[in-house]
């Protein structure tokens, strides 16, 4: 008897490892998935392409070339010349054209037909046997290099969840130099100054092409410190992984990224029935938006699953905008035998989820189908707060919103049926709902048998006046998008489809978040 005692212990232990095993690589499979895609469009590339001409602009100059070029010649009757340059400071670049060209190979960024604008210092000494004494001569030049091509193709991948930005080619080629000498006889020594052409060539090309070398580095650094995790509230964080490498068109980069939503300790799985066989796409109608962000359901249903967990969807309800209907005397000709029992005594509802809320997207508009229970608690000792459950309402909510919330006060016993619209707040989506339907059933009582359709005008009141706006505030505050700080999204628009939300937007950039202010950290 004692070894198949034994015998059924071990089967069950086994039996719970396993389960715990496959929970654990499920929650490792539910990482490593893609649930929110972000495609940035031709127009978005060209708006990031403009942004890093300027700021590698903004970044170079004033450029100081940190080389001395000297140069020294024998000439008939002068005899050797000693030319010197020195200080040569590029401080201002004009970029004619420019344009971002994605391959197999990379992104390739080409700026052509630039011009680059320096200053100078120049001296030179001579002497001869016609004259014992040194000569020398000095003054300031200025400098203009046209047709100045600078070209890198960059590639993308992910490391570890987040971007890794390496330089796969750089150059840069001056087309044409003109000199210009202040001060001193300049006239006299100007043939000579253009001697030096070709050497300040090289070296602009050289500085220009370090300088685009660490400005790659800075970025690179820039994307890898980006947070992994969006905080939401205190209870919750967005998992901003990406997953995978970035998908290159012809004209458009697409991201994926985890999206699910995760207390930072524990990552909900998602269940199979959501699970998708192909990673989500990106569709916009506009195809000039910059950016297309497409959210799968199970973002929505990791939410309400999170909240459900935290014990965030239990609510005891005693205030309401008309008190009256949270006394048994405000029911005395609904439920006759409640008043009759419990004469002027307070109430207080409680209510309490069965399962998370399940969210569906359609062609139309955000569903949730709600299971819960209220229990209507009659308050028989005001000063001791004594209660006792007088019926609980087990009901069934099926409402049309945005739902990612955690708190809905408004799930009261019945099914309640309702429309939602969903907008961009700032870098939020978010929402608000309204009540279209409502019905109940009575799971069991303490009073005998109830007039459902009495019941339910209170209750439709209930919810319009306590449910919908407590719900509505938590709506209306939304999510934060997947969106790089310093970029807000414009004019956005919000397109259905099966099983996701996908937002097409243009973006703006705020200078007080220059790229410029970021560290680079080598390693």
């Amino acid at each position: 008897m004692a070894s198949l005692a034994f015998f059924f212990v071990l089967i069950s232990s086994t039996f719970l490892l396993s389960q715990a095993n496959n929970l654990h690589l499920q929650q490792l499979r539910t990482q490593d998935e893609s649930f929110t895609s972000i495609l940035v469009s031709q127009n978005g590339l060209d708006f990031v392409k403009d942004l890093l001409v300027n700021e590698a602009i903004s970044s170079i100059i004033p450029l100081q070339l940190p080389a001395t070029i000297e140069k020294s010649a024998r000439i008939p009757f002068l005899g050797n010349v000693h030319m010197v340059i020195s200080n040569v400071t590029i401080y201002k670049i004009d970029v004619l054209a420019s344009y971002v060209k994605l391959g197999n190979s990379g992104i390739a960024i080409v700026a052509s037909g630039t011009t680059c604008n320096l200053t100078m210092n120049w001296h030179y000494s001579y002497s001869s046997w016609l004259v014992p004494i040194e000569i020398s001569d000095g003054g300031r030049a200025s400098v203009e290099v046209e047709g100045m091509e600078v070209g890198l193709t960059l590639g993308l991948e992910n490391h570890e969840g987040t971007l890794k930005l390496s330089l796969l080619e750089s150059g840069c080629y001056v087309k044409e130099i003109t000199i210009k000498l202040d001060g001193g006889a300049s006239w006299l020594y100007q043939g000579m100054i253009n001697a030096f052409e070709e050497q300040i060539g090289s070296a602009v090309e050289s500085a220009i092409t370090n300088k685009l070398k660490d400005g790659i580095l800075k970025l690179d650094s820039f994307l890898q410190s980006l947070p992994k995790e969006i905080p939401v509230d205190d209870n919750a964080s967005l998992n901003v992984s990406f997953v995978e490498n970035p998908e290159l068109s012809s004209s458009s980069i697409e991201f994926d990224i985890n999206g699910l939503f995760t207390n930072g300790k524990k990552v909900q799985p998602v269940s199979n029935h959501y699970r998708q066989v192909l990673q989500p796409s990106v569709f916009c109608i506009d195809q000039s938006k910059m950016l297309g962000i497409s959210l799968d359901e199970a973002v929505f249903n990791s939410a309400s699953a999170l909240y459900y967990d935290a014990e965030f969807m239990e609510w005891i309800v005693d205030k309401v905008p008309d008190q009256a209907l949270l006394n048994t005397a405000g029911w005395r000709f609904i439920i006759p035998q409640l008043y009759k029992k419990y004469p002027n005594d307070d109430m207080n509802l409680n209510i309490s989820l069965s399962s998370p809320p399940v969210i569906r997207i359609s062609e139309h508009n955000i569903g949730a189908t709600v299971y819960a229970d209220v229990i209507i608690d009659v308050v028989e000792d005001a000063r001791s707060q004594s209660s006792i459950s007088v019926f609980p309402l087990s009901f069934f909510i099926g409402f049309i919103a945005l739902c990612m919330v955690s708190s809905l006060v408004f799930l009261i016993p019945k099914v309640i049926r309702g429309t939602g619209s969903v907008k961009i707040m700032g870098n939020n989506l978010g929402g608000s709902v309204k009540l279209d339907d409502l019905a109940m059933s009575l799971k069991w009582s303490k009073i005998g048998n109830l007039r459902m359709y009495l019941i339910q005008p209170v209750m439709w009141t209930l919810v319009q006046t306590v449910g919908i706006p407590y719900a509505n505030s938590y709506l209306g505050k939304g999510f934060p998008l997947p969106i790089i700080h310093g970029f807000t999204l414009q004019n956005a628009e919000i397109i259905f489809s099966s099983s996701k939300v996908t937002v097409c937007s243009n973006v703006s950039y705020s200078e007080s978040d220059n790229l410029n202010q970021v560290p680079i950290h080598i390693k």
